[in-house]
Protein backbone atom coordinates (compact mmCIF):
# COMPACT_ATOMS: atom_id res chain seq x y z
CA UNK A 1 0.00 0.00 0.00
CA UNK A 2 1.26 3.47 -1.30
CA UNK A 3 2.58 5.50 2.32
CA UNK A 4 1.75 9.07 0.26
CA UNK A 5 -1.52 9.70 -1.25
CA UNK A 6 -0.62 12.47 -3.28
CA UNK A 7 2.92 13.41 -3.74
CA UNK A 8 3.41 17.51 -5.23
CA UNK A 9 6.32 17.82 -7.41
CA UNK A 10 8.70 21.30 -7.15
CA UNK A 11 7.62 22.94 -9.59
CA UNK A 12 5.04 26.08 -9.30
CA UNK A 13 3.01 28.27 -11.64
CA UNK A 14 2.58 31.98 -12.13
CA UNK A 15 5.01 32.45 -9.60
CA UNK A 16 3.10 30.84 -6.99
CA UNK A 17 4.93 27.96 -5.02
CA UNK A 18 4.05 24.17 -5.21
CA UNK A 19 4.09 24.35 -1.37
CA UNK A 20 1.27 26.59 -1.68
CA UNK A 21 -0.57 23.71 -3.00
CA UNK A 22 0.43 20.84 -1.08
CA UNK A 23 -1.05 22.97 1.91
CA UNK A 24 -4.35 23.27 0.01
CA UNK A 25 -4.54 19.78 -0.14
CA UNK A 26 -3.78 19.18 3.35
CA UNK A 27 -6.47 21.37 4.16
CA UNK A 28 -9.01 19.37 2.52
CA UNK A 29 -7.38 15.83 2.71
CA UNK A 30 -6.25 15.79 6.61
CA UNK A 31 -6.26 12.37 6.74
CA UNK A 32 -4.19 12.25 4.21
CA UNK A 33 -0.65 11.68 3.62
CA UNK A 34 0.66 14.70 1.20
CA UNK A 35 4.44 15.36 0.68
CA UNK A 36 5.68 18.11 -1.62
CA UNK A 37 9.33 17.62 -3.01
CA UNK A 38 11.87 20.05 -2.71
CA UNK A 39 14.40 18.91 -4.95
CA UNK A 40 15.08 16.50 -7.85
CA UNK A 41 16.44 13.97 -4.78
CA UNK A 42 13.38 14.22 -3.38
CA UNK A 43 10.81 13.62 -6.10
CA UNK A 44 13.38 10.21 -7.06
CA UNK A 45 13.18 9.02 -3.77
CA UNK A 46 9.60 9.88 -2.64
CA UNK A 47 8.03 9.31 -6.21
CA UNK A 48 8.46 5.25 -5.41
CA UNK A 49 5.68 5.68 -2.66
CA UNK A 50 2.95 8.05 -4.12
CA UNK A 51 -0.54 7.00 -4.82
CA UNK A 52 -0.83 10.64 -6.69
CA UNK A 53 1.80 12.38 -8.69
CA UNK A 54 0.62 16.76 -9.12
CA UNK A 55 2.68 18.48 -10.93
CA UNK A 56 2.45 20.34 -14.50
CA UNK A 57 4.32 17.87 -15.93
CA UNK A 58 6.62 14.29 -15.25
CA UNK A 59 9.38 12.73 -16.85
CA UNK A 60 9.85 9.22 -17.69
CA UNK A 61 12.38 7.79 -15.04
CA UNK A 62 9.84 9.36 -12.42
CA UNK A 63 6.72 6.94 -13.78
CA UNK A 64 9.33 4.32 -13.96
CA UNK A 65 10.08 4.94 -10.23
CA UNK A 66 6.42 5.44 -9.36
CA UNK A 67 5.38 1.68 -8.60
CA UNK A 68 2.08 2.27 -6.91
CA UNK A 69 1.10 5.51 -8.78
CA UNK A 70 -2.67 5.35 -10.37
CA UNK A 71 -3.12 9.01 -11.17
CA UNK A 72 -1.02 11.74 -12.74
CA UNK A 73 -3.14 15.21 -11.26
CA UNK A 74 -2.10 17.99 -14.06
CA UNK A 75 -1.66 21.44 -12.80
CA UNK A 76 -2.39 22.93 -16.20
CA UNK A 77 -5.36 22.85 -18.38
CA UNK A 78 -3.02 21.32 -20.98
CA UNK A 79 -1.39 17.94 -21.42
CA UNK A 80 -0.36 17.17 -24.98
CA UNK A 81 3.34 17.98 -23.69
CA UNK A 82 2.81 14.74 -21.36
CA UNK A 83 4.33 11.15 -21.78
CA UNK A 84 0.84 9.72 -22.31
CA UNK A 85 1.27 6.67 -24.46
CA UNK A 86 4.33 6.18 -21.49
CA UNK A 87 1.25 6.90 -18.49
CA UNK A 88 -1.36 4.62 -19.86
CA UNK A 89 0.80 1.73 -20.54
CA UNK A 90 1.78 1.81 -16.39
CA UNK A 91 -1.71 1.69 -15.60
CA UNK A 92 -1.47 5.58 -14.63
CA UNK A 93 -4.96 7.75 -15.28
CA UNK A 94 -4.46 11.54 -16.23
CA UNK A 95 -6.22 14.34 -15.21
CA UNK A 96 -5.58 18.35 -15.64
CA UNK A 97 -6.98 21.25 -14.55
CA UNK A 98 -9.32 22.39 -17.00
CA UNK A 99 -11.93 25.16 -16.07
CA UNK A 100 -10.13 26.53 -13.33
CA UNK A 101 -8.93 29.32 -15.38
CA UNK A 102 -12.20 30.24 -16.36
CA UNK A 103 -13.11 33.22 -14.60
CA UNK A 104 -9.47 35.28 -14.55
CA UNK A 105 -8.77 34.59 -18.26
CA UNK A 106 -12.63 35.56 -18.63
CA UNK A 107 -12.09 38.57 -17.13
CA UNK A 108 -9.02 39.05 -19.39
CA UNK A 109 -10.85 39.25 -22.44
CA UNK A 110 -13.51 41.64 -21.38
CA UNK A 111 -10.26 43.77 -20.23
CA UNK A 112 -8.74 43.67 -23.30
CA UNK A 113 -12.39 44.41 -25.21
CA UNK A 114 -13.33 47.49 -22.83
CA UNK A 115 -9.80 48.89 -23.28
CA UNK A 116 -9.82 48.43 -27.35
CA UNK A 117 -13.52 50.04 -27.19
CA UNK A 118 -12.81 52.60 -25.11
CA UNK A 119 -9.87 53.52 -26.23
CA UNK A 120 -8.04 53.32 -22.73
CA UNK A 121 -4.52 52.73 -24.36
CA UNK A 122 -5.16 55.98 -25.67
CA UNK A 123 -5.85 57.64 -22.55
CA UNK A 124 -2.86 55.82 -20.43
CA UNK A 125 -0.28 57.89 -23.18
CA UNK A 126 -1.86 60.87 -22.42
CA UNK A 127 -1.82 60.64 -18.80
CA UNK A 128 2.10 59.18 -18.66
CA UNK A 129 2.52 62.92 -20.90
CA UNK A 130 -0.03 64.40 -18.83
CA UNK A 131 -1.64 65.73 -21.68
CA UNK A 132 -5.59 67.14 -20.81
CA UNK A 133 -7.17 66.37 -24.90
CA UNK A 134 -10.09 64.67 -25.47
CA UNK A 135 -10.67 61.35 -27.63
CA UNK A 136 -13.17 59.41 -29.44
CA UNK A 137 -14.05 56.08 -28.43
CA UNK A 138 -16.73 53.07 -29.28
CA UNK A 139 -19.34 51.18 -27.87
CA UNK A 140 -20.02 47.43 -27.15
CA UNK A 141 -23.54 47.50 -26.81
CA UNK A 142 -24.95 46.22 -29.89
CA UNK A 143 -21.53 44.60 -31.41
CA UNK A 144 -21.28 41.24 -31.91
CA UNK A 145 -19.32 38.96 -29.73
CA UNK A 146 -18.02 35.68 -31.44
CA UNK A 147 -16.68 32.68 -29.02
CA UNK A 148 -14.54 30.02 -30.56
CA UNK A 149 -14.69 27.30 -28.20
CA UNK A 150 -17.44 26.57 -25.91
CA UNK A 151 -15.08 24.80 -22.76
CA UNK A 152 -15.41 26.55 -19.28
CA UNK A 153 -13.53 29.69 -20.82
CA UNK A 154 -15.51 30.12 -23.67
CA UNK A 155 -18.66 29.75 -21.23
CA UNK A 156 -17.74 32.16 -18.74
CA UNK A 157 -16.56 34.53 -21.42
CA UNK A 158 -20.24 34.59 -23.35
CA UNK A 159 -22.12 35.18 -19.57
CA UNK A 160 -19.79 38.10 -18.88
CA UNK A 161 -20.50 39.79 -22.17
CA UNK A 162 -23.93 39.18 -22.45
CA UNK A 163 -24.47 41.76 -19.51
CA UNK A 164 -23.21 44.48 -21.96
CA UNK A 165 -25.98 44.26 -24.61
CA UNK A 166 -23.63 42.30 -27.23
CA UNK A 167 -24.75 39.47 -29.66
CA UNK A 168 -23.13 36.28 -29.25
CA UNK A 169 -22.19 33.53 -31.18
CA UNK A 170 -20.33 30.61 -30.08
CA UNK A 171 -18.32 28.10 -32.69
CA UNK A 172 -18.16 24.19 -31.50
CA UNK A 173 -17.28 21.22 -32.79
CA UNK A 174 -21.13 20.18 -31.68
CA UNK A 175 -23.63 22.58 -32.28
CA UNK A 176 -26.31 20.53 -31.42
CA UNK A 177 -25.00 21.23 -27.74
CA UNK A 178 -25.91 23.88 -27.90
CA UNK A 179 -24.30 26.87 -24.87
CA UNK A 180 -24.88 30.07 -24.04
CA UNK A 181 -24.48 32.60 -27.00
CA UNK A 182 -27.16 33.51 -29.03
CA UNK A 183 -26.25 31.25 -31.91
CA UNK A 184 -23.86 28.39 -31.97
CA UNK A 185 -22.26 27.11 -34.60
CA UNK A 186 -19.66 24.77 -36.19
CA UNK A 187 -16.18 24.36 -38.04
CA UNK A 188 -18.26 24.28 -41.28
CA UNK A 189 -16.49 27.08 -43.83
CA UNK A 190 -19.22 28.64 -45.26
CA UNK A 191 -20.91 28.85 -41.36
CA UNK A 192 -17.72 29.83 -40.22
CA UNK A 193 -17.10 32.25 -42.53
CA UNK A 194 -20.51 34.24 -42.38
CA UNK A 195 -20.05 34.35 -38.68
CA UNK A 196 -16.97 35.97 -39.13
CA UNK A 197 -18.38 38.63 -41.79
CA UNK A 198 -20.51 40.08 -38.91
CA UNK A 199 -18.04 39.65 -35.94
CA UNK A 200 -17.21 42.98 -34.07
CA UNK A 201 -14.60 40.95 -31.71
CA UNK A 202 -13.13 37.29 -32.35
CA UNK A 203 -12.69 35.55 -28.91
CA UNK A 204 -10.41 32.29 -29.28
CA UNK A 205 -10.72 30.05 -26.69
CA UNK A 206 -10.41 27.27 -28.03
CA UNK A 207 -7.58 24.12 -27.41
CA UNK A 208 -4.94 23.55 -30.32
CA UNK A 209 -6.20 20.85 -32.76
CA UNK A 210 -5.97 19.95 -36.12
CA UNK A 211 -9.14 21.30 -36.50
CA UNK A 212 -8.17 24.87 -34.89
CA UNK A 213 -4.86 25.23 -35.82
CA UNK A 214 -4.25 28.02 -38.33
CA UNK A 215 -7.70 28.77 -37.96
CA UNK A 216 -7.77 31.90 -38.76
CA UNK A 217 -5.44 33.43 -41.24
CA UNK A 218 -5.38 35.36 -44.75
CA UNK A 219 -8.88 34.23 -45.61
CA UNK A 220 -10.34 34.83 -42.52
CA UNK A 221 -8.61 37.97 -42.02
CA UNK A 222 -9.86 38.97 -45.21
CA UNK A 223 -13.61 38.44 -44.42
CA UNK A 224 -13.52 39.79 -40.86
CA UNK A 225 -14.48 43.71 -40.79
CA UNK A 226 -12.00 45.88 -40.99
CA UNK A 227 -13.57 47.38 -38.08
CA UNK A 228 -13.43 44.06 -35.80
CA UNK A 229 -10.96 42.92 -32.90
CA UNK A 230 -9.48 39.94 -32.36
CA UNK A 231 -8.58 38.48 -28.57
CA UNK A 232 -6.47 35.14 -28.34
CA UNK A 233 -6.48 33.42 -25.05
CA UNK A 234 -6.36 29.69 -26.41
CA UNK A 235 -3.16 29.03 -28.14
CA UNK A 236 -1.02 31.14 -30.33
CA UNK A 237 -0.93 28.46 -33.46
CA UNK A 238 -4.96 28.57 -33.91
CA UNK A 239 -3.68 32.46 -35.87
CA UNK A 240 -1.53 32.27 -38.51
CA UNK A 241 0.81 34.86 -37.13
CA UNK A 242 2.29 36.18 -40.64
CA UNK A 243 -1.30 36.87 -42.21
CA UNK A 244 -2.11 38.42 -38.58
CA UNK A 245 0.60 40.91 -39.31
CA UNK A 246 -0.10 41.47 -42.42
CA UNK A 247 -3.91 42.11 -41.74
CA UNK A 248 -2.29 44.84 -38.85
CA UNK A 249 -0.40 46.51 -41.29
CA UNK A 250 -3.01 46.49 -44.06
CA UNK A 251 -5.80 47.71 -41.42
CA UNK A 252 -7.61 45.05 -42.79
CA UNK A 253 -8.74 44.64 -38.50
CA UNK A 254 -8.41 47.28 -35.88
CA UNK A 255 -6.34 45.62 -33.53
CA UNK A 256 -5.69 42.39 -31.17
CA UNK A 257 -4.80 41.50 -27.41
CA UNK A 258 -3.07 38.55 -27.24
CA UNK A 259 -2.50 36.60 -24.07
CA UNK A 260 -1.04 33.42 -26.54
CA UNK A 261 1.36 34.16 -29.55
CA UNK A 262 3.13 31.78 -32.15
CA UNK A 263 6.07 31.71 -31.34
CA UNK A 264 6.07 32.23 -27.25
CA UNK A 265 7.85 33.86 -26.10
CA UNK A 266 7.47 36.26 -28.89
CA UNK A 267 11.25 37.47 -29.53
CA UNK A 268 12.59 40.78 -28.69
CA UNK A 269 12.43 41.77 -32.50
CA UNK A 270 8.79 40.25 -33.74
CA UNK A 271 6.87 43.35 -35.01
CA UNK A 272 4.06 42.42 -33.55
CA UNK A 273 5.25 44.80 -30.32
CA UNK A 274 5.80 47.65 -32.71
CA UNK A 275 1.72 48.03 -32.96
CA UNK A 276 0.12 50.27 -31.06
CA UNK A 277 -3.37 48.87 -31.56
CA UNK A 278 -1.85 45.03 -30.39
CA UNK A 279 -1.98 44.50 -26.30
CA UNK A 280 0.41 41.05 -25.90
CA UNK A 281 0.57 39.96 -22.12
CA UNK A 282 3.01 36.91 -21.82
CA UNK A 283 0.60 34.14 -21.42
CA UNK A 284 -0.77 35.41 -17.76
CA UNK A 285 -4.01 34.98 -18.24
CA UNK A 286 -4.37 31.93 -16.57
CA UNK A 287 -2.61 33.57 -12.81
CA UNK A 288 -4.98 33.70 -10.27
CA UNK A 289 -4.54 33.90 -6.61
CA UNK A 290 -7.44 30.84 -6.28
CA UNK A 291 -6.07 28.91 -8.89
CA UNK A 292 -4.30 26.34 -6.15
CA UNK A 293 -7.39 25.87 -4.31
CA UNK A 294 -9.58 25.42 -7.43
CA UNK A 295 -7.26 22.86 -8.86
CA UNK A 296 -6.84 21.29 -4.60
CA UNK A 297 -10.49 20.78 -5.05
CA UNK A 298 -10.50 18.58 -8.16
CA UNK A 299 -7.81 16.57 -6.97
CA UNK A 300 -8.88 16.48 -3.66
CA UNK A 301 -12.36 15.13 -4.65
CA UNK A 302 -10.76 12.42 -7.09
CA UNK A 303 -8.37 10.95 -3.88
CA UNK A 304 -11.54 10.76 -2.04
CA UNK A 305 -12.84 9.12 -5.39
CA UNK A 306 -9.62 6.82 -5.56
CA UNK A 307 -10.53 5.74 -1.74
CA UNK A 308 -13.99 4.69 -2.22
CA UNK A 309 -13.50 2.52 -5.22
CA UNK A 310 -15.39 4.61 -7.82
CA UNK A 311 -14.43 3.86 -11.58
CA UNK A 312 -11.38 5.42 -13.07
CA UNK A 313 -13.89 6.67 -15.60
CA UNK A 314 -15.93 8.97 -13.27
CA UNK A 315 -12.55 11.35 -12.19
CA UNK A 316 -13.24 14.66 -12.46
CA UNK A 317 -11.32 16.05 -15.42
CA UNK A 318 -10.40 12.81 -16.94
CA UNK A 319 -8.39 13.43 -19.83
CA UNK A 320 -7.10 10.00 -20.20
CA UNK A 321 -7.25 6.85 -18.91
CA UNK A 322 -4.80 3.54 -17.87
CA UNK A 323 -4.89 0.70 -20.35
Amino acid sequence: MSKIDVLVLRRGTHGMPASDYAAALRERLPDATIEIARTPREERDLASDARVISSRDIDEELIERADDLELFAGIAAGYEHLPLEMLAEYGVAVTNASGIHAPNIAEQVLGYILQFTRNLSIARDRQERREWRHFQAKELKDSTVTIVGLGAIGKAVAQRVAAFDVKTIGVRYTPEKGGPTDEVIGFDEDAFHAALAETDHLVLASPLTETTRGLIGAEEFETLPPHAYLVNVGRGPIVDTDAMVDALRSNAIDGAGLDVTDPEPLPEDHPLWGFENVTITPHNGGHSPKHWDRLADIVAGNVDRLDRGVDVSELENLVQEPN
